[in-house]
């Protein structure tokens, strides 16, 4: 492996459990969609969201829930959306408005697996720089990390990139996370637990490993396989 200057690293199944994700962050969004829209419909952040998902059901309409622009409407389009899993950059700005009100309550805390804030610190110390690049909102990265169960982890992160700066599994993603971080892209090492991803960032010359948490089986690939942080050492 080649000098490392900064880590890229995915959320999901990376720093923070896919459970956490799938069991907790997911089902608390999804019960509060009508309701947030409701309550939130006139405000800007809102309208914005709603203007993105009309586009983005011109093609689906075959399939999904008809589209009127209404709080209930727009929630049921949401939860189909969800129970794809779509990387709807509509979808996740909601989901990290309705977990940020959560999160102030008190009503979420943000898991990250026990080695991240140690990688964090020994990373830090070493002069290593860090960013996250996750398809959930910037706003749900940041609030993670800031109400994490090990506390507030945001001083450890620079950046934070999310679908707005592209799909996660095409090369000029990556690219363009280089050049915003001013670095080349040999210098970056990005771990994620999504082979195709990894692929992505390769193609646009980042170095990679692929994180194999929980017990999973290691996939068959061509990347450095890790179970934890502790084996980064950059």
């Amino acid at each position: 492996m080649g000098r490392v200057q900064a880590l890229l690293l995915d959320v999901e199944g990376t720093t923070t459990p896919v459970d956490f994700v799938y069991g907790t962050l997911f089902p608390y969004a999804r019960a509060r969609l009508r309701s947030f829209l409701a309550e939130h419909w006139n405000e800007a952040e809102a309208r914005a969201d709603v203007a993105r998902l009309a586009a983005e059901h011109v093609e689906d309409e075959a399939t999904a829930p008809a589209w009127r622009e209404e709080p209930a409407c727009v929630a049921a389009y949401l939860a189909w959306l969800m129970e794809r899993d779509r990387k709807s950059t509509g979808l996740k700005s909601l989901q990290g408005r309705i977990w940020e009100e959560g999160y102030v309550r008190g009503e979420l805390s943000g898991a990250v697996y026990p080695d991240v804030p140690r990688a964090f610190e020994r990373w830090r110390r070493a002069g290593r720089r860090v960013a996250i690049f996750s398809s959930g909102s910037v706003l749900a990265q940041r609030l993670l990390f800031a109400h994490s169960s090990a506390g507030d982890l945001s001083g450890f992160i620079e950046a934070y990139f999310d679908t707005t700066t592209g799909p996660k599994r095409e090369p000029e993603s990556y690219a363009r996370i280089a050049s915003a971080l001013g670095l080349p892209p040999s210098e970056l090492l990005f771990l994620s637990d999504i082979v195709a991803e990894l692929e992505a960032a390769r193609a646009a010359g980042l170095q990679t490993a692929l994180c194999v948490r929980d017990g999973a089986a290691t996939a068959a690939s061509s990347h450095r396989a890790v179970r934890s942080f502790d084996e980064i050492e950059p």
